[in-house]
């Protein structure tokens, strides 16, 4: 399931606030407080419904604590005795916003947990229809639109509508020139800070004027209802449409808890996967698990770019995830993909026109990421993906995970260059750097400490030379060339390191541990 602190996280501020978080445990269910009873069980949060007294409060938050409860939820404002009882019980303490209702909290929170594991999205349906109420209120076209502008549903009223209307609903969002008139109005600024209705005039394209009816819930701009109005809509049916803003407002945040604890459940189950192998992922197999990097260090960050990337490209349902403060995602490797060559992608090569179906392959597979890799870095450089070997079993997730951490390592410090490189292309970098690994920097013996002293104490370059002696096979003019040295200084070089160390460079064995050795030495 999902633990309390995600869970209040998914619901948003204009729900809850979370006091203290407890033992963050996981939630499974949803009560209320009942008067000499024992308060909730195990994956249990309660509610306080009718608890003011801070006294009461007290003592309901130790009922629950003796219950093995998850939480408690109490009505603002929470004394600051309560929050310090709370601090020292296991149960988290949650606060709820004055204006809400118990009983749309019951709904909304029930709904929330019985759906965590359903797909997202399907309240949509509620919205339609609430949709089509506010349409026949207002005897007018209408949308839902969320505070980012995106359309969440849209009456079936079409009669007195505008291209702009088309083009919001066929697009799923507002068209650009209209957003710049309505910045221009100053419309989003008030809708961000009031819950008054607001006029919009007409725009270009032939845009009629809109009613635009604010969506809040505890202050928090959750979207709005547009209304196409051709002519006034009357005050009467404003007043109407305001109350229907508040059943708007309760099923957005009813949508976005659903969306937002089934993505955390989805999250959970991914990281579980990647650590042990269970459970499986929904895809078919074989998968390869990918890390994704960016710009920022910041992870969640870069799980909201990358999230973003993938619905535009057309993978509505992406399986990725944080796990060890790297982004993980897991991809389908259909056994026909071409393999890239050694280091990165590069920009070349023929793209459709939207790069997730077709000769680059469905959403969410290899060919489909490498093409929109492509994409993307033309405008962002510093976008990366790194993909570990092949996962035909579940079984195998953790190692496709670990070799794609080991590969990201690589790209991090410089050793490979950024772009979308798979394993089966830089296995060799890998199976040095974990060589340099085991070997450290406590040489066991052989000629390096001692060329190494010598270089710190006499400013010489034996080690350099050694090493790009050994990367040229002992081709003379390759290595001077590589040192950017005449043939005869290296040749004199050579002879003083045999002055001051044995070193016997005909054993094969001992070539490959002397570069193994040089390796390790560069951090």
């Amino acid at each position: 399931m999902i633990a309390v602190t995600d869970f209040v996280e998914s619901l948003g501020p204009g729900l809850f606030r979370l006091v203290a978080a407890g033992r963050d445990t996981q939630v499974y269910d949803v009560v209320l407080a009942e008067p000499g009873e024992a308060a909730g069980r195990p994956g249990e949060i309660v509610l306080g419904a009718g608890v003011t007294d801070p006294a009461e409060a007290v003592a309901l938050l130790e009922r629950a604590d003796a219950a093995g409860a998850t939480g408690v939820v109490l009505k603002a404002p929470i004394a600051p005795e309560v929050a310090e009882a709370a601090d020292r019980l296991a149960p988290a303490l949650v606060e709820l916003q004055r204006e809400t209702s118990w009983t749309h909290v019951i709904w909304l929170v029930r709904a929330a947990i019985d759906r965590a594991h359903a797909p997202p999205g399907e309240s949509g349906d509620d919205l339609f229809a609430l949709a089509d109420a506010a349409a026949e209120i207002a005897d007018a076209p209408v949308t839902l639109e969320d505070a980012r502008s995106r359309v969440l549903a849209y009456s079936g009223l079409q009669d007195s509508t505008d291209p702009a209307r088309v083009s919001t609903i066929v697009g799923r969002r507002v068209p650009p020139q209209v957003i710049a008139h309505l910045r221009a109005c100053g419309v989003f600024r008030r809708l961000a800070r009031s819950s008054d209705p607001v006029l919009v005039p007409g725009g270009p394209d032939g845009m009629l004027p809109r009613l635009v009816i604010p969506v809040r819930a505890g202050g928090e701009w959750l979207g709005s209802i547009w209304v196409v109005a051709r002519t006034p809509i009357p005050p009467d049916r404003v007043e109407r449409l305001t109350d229907l803003a508040t059943v708007v407002a309760l099923h957005l945040l009813r949508l976005r808890a659903e969306t937002g604890v089934a993505r955390r459940a989805s999250a959970d189950q991914l990281r579980a996967a990647l650590r042990d192998g269970t459970p499986p992922v929904p895809a078919q197999p074989p998968w390869r698990v990918v890390a994704l990097g960016g710009e920022t260090g910041d992870v969640r960050r870069r799980l909201d770019l990358w999230e973003a990337i993938t619905h535009r490209f057309g993978w509505h349902r992406p399986l990725i995830t944080d796990l060890d403060d790297t982004l993980f995602a897991v991809v389908t490797d259909p056994p026909s993909r071409p393999r890239g060559s050694h280091g990165t992608h590069g920009p070349q090569g023929t793209h459709g026109p939207q790069g997730s179906h077709g000769s680059h392959g469905d959403a969410g597979s290899m060919p489909w990421l490498d093409d929109v890799l492509t994409r993307v870095r033309i405008h962002n450089p510093a976008l990366h993906a790194v993909a570990g070997g092949v996962a035909r079993t579940s079984a195998d997730l953790p190692r496709s995970r670990s070799e794609a951490a080991e590969l990201a390592g690589l790209m991090a410090s410089g050793r490979l260059a950024p772009g979308f490189i798979l394993l089966d292309d830089a296995w060799d970098a890998v199976i040095v750097e974990r060589a340099r690994k085991a070997i450290g920097t406590n040489l066991p013996g052989g000629p390096i400490p001692a060329l190494q002293s010598h270089d710190m104490e006499h400013g010489t370059a034996f080690l350099p030379t050694l090493a790009a002696w050994l990367d040229h096979y002992g081709d003379t003019k390759g290595t001077a060339q590589a040192l950017d040295v005449h043939p005869n200084t290296l040749r004199h070089r050579l002879r003083r390191m045999a002055e001051v160390t044995t070193v016997d460079l005909t054993s094969p064995r001992t070539r490959l541990a002397l570069r193994l050795q040089l390796a390790a030495l560069v951090r």
